[in-house]
């Protein structure tokens, strides 16, 4: 059989569509699907069942996809092999964390890292959705989660308290709330609806303050997609957000409003794939980031 077919074959399973597979392999949805047609057509043997609602494996098809992604994992480990060979961790690196822990925490220190290996590339990947480390769309992950796939590796990093920030030029326009229902007269910022899927609660200052809001009072919601956004408009006055405190701390110009008022918190984890156990790329970054992390605190 075809390799390139195979491997079409198993990005199209993994993905569950022509489309969503054509976009990971920068192929179009057409070519993507005229492969898996030959492929069928090579073994005599329908490999997808084709609904609706997208694809599903037959039984030929998943012993196919256990096939071919046992092979993907072997060659995995020997390439990591052969990059081993060195002494010195070398070769390109793909990490991939959220907008936020990418820009605000990681960016700031990856200057040490790169002077401790100066024969690594690094590809950062800063994306509000997770990249599948299975499926070798990245190396490493730093996650507001912990993964919950049996092939992957996970250490905890540390913990990301959120809590709520205005400046004082907004604070002293529209008063310091002084109560929770105070905030039923101000204006909140938030997530839009690209919010960080894996991080429960994150609009919880919109969600729990959208009930207070009466028609005619002077409340409104304004969304936001990522963080930096969320933080531009805290700092200009726009209104009243909910910030990272690891965010916030480098602007000491934003004023914690309700002090009392716990926020939302979640625990960062780097995660890679266990085939990368043995790689002196990965583990070089692994080291870097658990020293960079430990006993910090915000």
């Amino acid at each position: 059989m075809d390799w390139d077919k195979l491997r079409i074959f198993h990005a199209v399973a993994s993905a569950g569509s022509f489309t969503h597979a054509g976009q990971m392999l920068t192929l179009s949805q057409s070519a993507v699907s005229r492969q898996i047609s030959a492929l069928e057509d090579e073994i005599t043997t329908p490999l997808f069942q084709r609904h609706a609602r997208g694809l599903t494996l037959t039984d030929e098809g998943e012993m196919l996809y256990a096939a071919v992604s046992d092979v993907l994992a072997r060659l995995a480990q020997a390439e990591e092999a052969l990059k081993n060979v060195h002494e010195a961790p070398r070769g390109a690196l793909k990490v991939t964390t959220s907008h936020g822990i990418g820009s605000y925490w990681l960016v700031p220190r990856l200057s040490a890292f790169l002077k401790e290996c100066q024969e690594l590339e690094l590809h950062l990947v800063m994306e509000d959705h997770e990249l599948d480390l299975s499926q070798r769309e990245a190396d490493v992950a730093i996650r507001m989660r912990a993964p919950v796939q049996a092939d992957l590796i996970q250490r905890k990093l540390f913990t990301v308290h959120y809590h709520i920030y205005a400046t004082r030029p907004y604070l002293d326009a529209a008063g310091t709330p002084q109560v929770f229902e105070d905030l039923a007269r101000h204006i909140i910022v938030g997530y839009g609806e690209t919010a960080p899927p894996e991080v429960r609660e994150v609009n919880w200052l919109i969600d729990q303050t959208r009930r207070l809001v009466r028609p005619g009072s002077k409340g409104r919601m304004i969304r936001i997609n990522n963080v930096t956004g969320i933080l531009g408009a805290a700092l200009s006055g726009l209104g009243i957000a909910t910030v990272p405190d690891y965010v916030a701390v480098q602007h000491p110009q934003l004023i914690r409003v309700l002090p009392d008022v716990p926020g939302p918190s979640f625990d960062v984890h780097l995660v890679y794939a266990d085939a990368l156990r043995q790689s002196k790329r990965v583990a070089a970054f692994r080291d870097f980031v658990v020293r960079e992390s430990k006993d910090w605190r915000y």
